[in-house]
């Protein structure tokens, strides 16, 4: 195996617990990351695979858990295994030598460049025994999550993937955020790939489920038997059920990257008027996406944007923030209708408002929540939906009542077991979370023995500056402990339910995010009156 000097490296004097990015001699733009976890000091890809954040700046336990700072990706800092998401390739590793008064790495120069090393995926099982199959109904986080762990676990049986979408899965995370509107940039993996691990790609939409015969029904009228079955159908816009948003044209959800072709297309040359209904995340963000070019009006309920979410301070601040970019809001608001353009009468012209308030508009563009989308399993006579239309699982997102079937990401209602949850039943519509549940539902498949491990969920936006947000408010909080000033992007605000901080909110202040999360996931946050003394947490270690 080749050698590399590590440059200015004359021991391995690195601390315990301590990590360190380091230059490779004569490799081309070669780094790599030293930790010393238990006393051993390995060298590892030195950038968080999902968006490249430096792993320098990361969280590492002295259990060996490295957190990305930005997303909350998690590495085994020993073998450089994804431990959570939204990573999907893990870490190389590389032996550590030292010897004549330097430090070596053994590798390959390949590897040491890429930085990431793909998962056990390849798999010859064709054809496969059909007692084994897993179908997974959807294209999307959870899905490929679900589909790449079931491979690295050694899952061998057939896999078949059904997506309605009509392209593999993509980081669907950059649709509202930079209004991508060419699949091929956001996807995750190529046609190749599936084929290489045997997985079978079908695009076509599932319209029933058959329990008794343990198979699902498209709608071209197919019928694919599993032995396991994954829903992962994720959640469908909401409409506004007011007058003209169901007629007029140029009024947008947004999904797919269809929809967001549409949207481009439809702001075309720039200069545009962009009446944005919604004032939580999915319309925050094409705000901040849309503002440079293009005249931008927010139109929300609450008093102030992302109100029921972050709270009045830290949704004023951002509301500030935008403010900047020139973007306009009227909240407090409710729309009456839209009203149809007097040049093009089967496009929009105009959104009014309750109060009275008309606004031109050239466009509008819907974010106003999306539902559980399972509309194909209302009338099934086996299955039970939830109020809000979505399944209830256990821990390992297994649907209760049934056997063999398991429901992640928008769909599931699980037991949450973070701060503040008490194992109630919550729904979470987090990229990252519906990638973590597709991961325990492989682990499951493939040993049903293994208990769940908890994973905090993880959030993050792009409005003006990176917003950053971990834990889980569904079950309340009633104090904010806020750090800084939301209105100039640097602030971290911590959301409590008497002394427990059940979630938390963090903007240019990297790693807070990721050292919140691994303490919540400890049971180790810091308690509310230590924080509103002014604790740093940035200057908490983390026990184990």
């Amino acid at each position: 195996m080749p050698q590399f000097k590590l440059k200015d490296v004359s021991s391995l004097s690195l601390q315990l617990g301590d990590k360190q990015e380091v230059e490779v001699e004569g490799v081309d733009g070669g780094k790599v990351l030293l930790v010393n976890i238990g006393g051993k000091i390995t060298a590892m890809g030195p950038k968080c695979t999902h968006y490249g954040a430096p792993l320098v700046k990361g969280v590492l336990t002295k259990g060996g858990r490295l957190t990305c700072p930005w997303h909350g990706a998690c590495f085994n800092g020993q073998t450089g295994d994804i431990e959570n998401a939204p990573a999907l390739d893990a870490l190389p590793v590389f032996k550590v030598v030292e010897k004549d008064g330097a430090v070596y790495i053994e590798g390959e120069e390949a590897a040491i460049k890429s930085g990431r090393r793909k998962p056990n995926f390849k798999c010859g099982t064709s054809g496969g025994a059909l007692a084994d199959k897993v179908v997974v109904v959807g294209g999307g986080s959870g899905a490929i999550g679900a589909i790449e762990e079931l491979r690295e676990k050694g899952f061998t049986g057939p896999i078949t993937m059904i997506s309605n979408e009509g392209y593999l899965p993509i980081d669907r995370t950059k649709l509202s955020k930079a209004l991508i509107t060419d699949h091929t940039k956001i996807q995750w993996r190529d046609d190749e790939w599936f084929k290489s691990g045997s997985v079978e790609v079908v695009h076509d939409e599932v319209v029933d489920v058959d329990l008794a015969n343990k198979a699902v029904i498209t709608k071209s009228k197919e019928r694919y038997v599993y032995a396991k079955l994954i829903l992962a159908t994720g959640g469908s816009p909401r409409n506004l059920p007011v007058q003209g948003f169901k007629v007029l044209e140029n009024i947008f959800q947004l999904r797919t990257v269809h929809d967001a072709k549409k949207i481009v297309d439809a702001i075309g040359d720039k200069g545009k008027k962009i009446a944005i209904v919604g004032s939580s995340f999915i319309g925050m963000e094409v705000a901040n996406a849309t503002a440079a070019d293009n005249d931008v009006t927010v139109i929300g309920q609450e008093t102030v944007p992302l109100e029921r979410v972050l709270g009045k301070e830290v949704g004023a601040g951002l509301q500030k923030l935008l403010e900047g970019k020139g973007v306009k809001f009227h909240m407090s608001a409710g729309v009456d209708k839209a009203e149809p353009s007097g040049s093009n009468p089967s496009k929009v012209g105009s959104v009014h408002l309750k109060d009275g308030t008309k606004l031109e508009a050239d466009l509008v563009v819907l974010g106003v929540g999306v539902a559980p989308a399972t509309g194909y399993l209302k009338e099934n006579k086996v299955i039970r939906l939830e109020d809000d239309g979505s399944l209830k699982t256990d821990e390992n997102f297994l649907v209760v009542g049934l056997k063999d079937v398991y429901a992640i990401g928008d769909i599931a209602s699980y037991p949450y077991h973070g701060p503040g949850g008490q194992g109630n039943y919550t729904r979470i519509e987090h990229w990252n979370v519906a990638q973590n549940q597709g991961r325990i539902a492989a682990h499951h498949i493939v040993n049903s023995t293994l208990k769940a491990a908890f994973f905090t969920p993880i959030f993050w936006s792009a409005l003006t500056g990176q917003l950053r947000y971990c834990g889980n408010s569904m079950n309340g909080w009633n104090e904010l402990v806020l750090q800084g000033n939301p209105g100039e992007g640097k602030f971290v605000a911590y959301y409590c339910k008497g002394e427990t901080v059940v979630a938390m909110a963090s903007m240019g202040v990297d790693p807070a995010m990721a050292k919140s999360a691994e303490l919540m996931k400890l049971n180790a946050m810091p308690s509310k009156t230590e924080l509103k003394g002014g604790l740093d947490i940035l200057s908490v270690s983390i026990p184990v």
